[in-house]
């Protein structure tokens, strides 16, 4: 790090547990962060006063009670109103799913659900500060797909499926190839910014030709759009993430492929994909 990053660690509300806030107060400072633990039952005025007095970088609230929908944005309000907005604030706890999209429009910049890796908290912190300061920094995270690239579809025969994609459904053929790697022959179906990818086996021993075989025709895979695949590849696995495809192979219409084991994705069998600029 360039610059010694400040975070308070704080538990408001009644909450009265704090062996996670402590473990991840020590490893942001293992991290090489300064860290201010403010201790339990803290409320938002409280929090946010100790905030600006320790002239911190970002907050990190900590909260088992149930209480955060309420708690967390009284606290990123009181930073507005106290012209501190630009303090970074983070959260963790035992936070339902369903909550995390209200806390984000609250201003709460992440949510760590349980289960998280503390260096997760440490590089998101350390790149939030960077990009707050309008400082280069380098922190490996793994970013997000930039779109569904396409679905594919897995047909017996691309001469009987394509008249209800084309006729039935009104969609756009852009293209059919052969890709013989794959062992498939691929239609291109245009979607709004997306395609559908129809898949017809060309050798017995495809895997599309086993997944016919065994579970008929239906959807096969959701292709995610990435950059840099290679590096994806690399980020993934070192989540603990099993690859199909440990490098990137190519796939139709020229893109860089790589395929996730479903083992790792809950059952769902997801592709990387990456085009050359200006290719759609």
């Amino acid at each position: 790090m360039s610059k010694t990053i400040r975070v308070l660690i704080a538990k408001p509300g009644l909450d009265g547990h704090d062996r996670g806030a402590l473990v991840v107060a020590q490893a942001l400072r293992d991290y090489g962060m300064e860290v201010i633990y403010t201790g339990l039952r803290q409320t938002p005025e409280q929090i946010v006063a100790s905030a600006i007095q320790e002239d911190v970088d970002a907050i990190g609230l900590s909260c088992l009670s149930g209480a955060h929908n309420e708690l967390f944005p009284e606290i990123t309000r009181l930073l507005g109103e106290r012209g501190a907005e630009d303090i970074i604030v983070v959260g963790g706890g035992v936070i339902p799913w369903e909550d995390i999209p209200f806390l984000e429009s609250k201003g709460i910049r992440k949510i760590f659900t349980p289960g998280t890796p503390t260096v997760d908290t440490a590089k998101f912190i350390e790149k939030a500060v960077a990009e707050r300061d309008g400082t280069a920094i380098n922190v490996p995270m793994t970013e997000r797909p930039e779109r569904i690239d396409h679905i594919g579809i897995a047909v017996t025969s691309l001469d009987e499926a394509l008249p209800f994609y084309v006729n039935v459904l009104g969609l756009k053929l852009e293209a059919v190839e052969e890709v013989a790697e794959q062992g498939v022959k691929v239609a291109f179906l245009k979607i709004g910014e997306s395609k559908i990818e129809l898949l017809e086996p060309t050798d017995s021993s495809s895997a599309v030709a086993k997944f016919i075989e065994k579970r008929g025709e239906g959807i096969h895979h959701v292709a995610l759009g990435v950059t840099d695949i290679n590096k994806r590849i690399d980020e993934l696995k070192e989540n603990g993430v099993q690859m199909i495809h440990d490098k990137a192979v190519k796939g139709a219409g020229g893109a860089d492929i790589a395929f996730l084991h479903p083992s790792s994705t809950r059952k769902v069998l997801f592709e990387l994909c990456e085009k050359k600029k200006g290719d759609s």
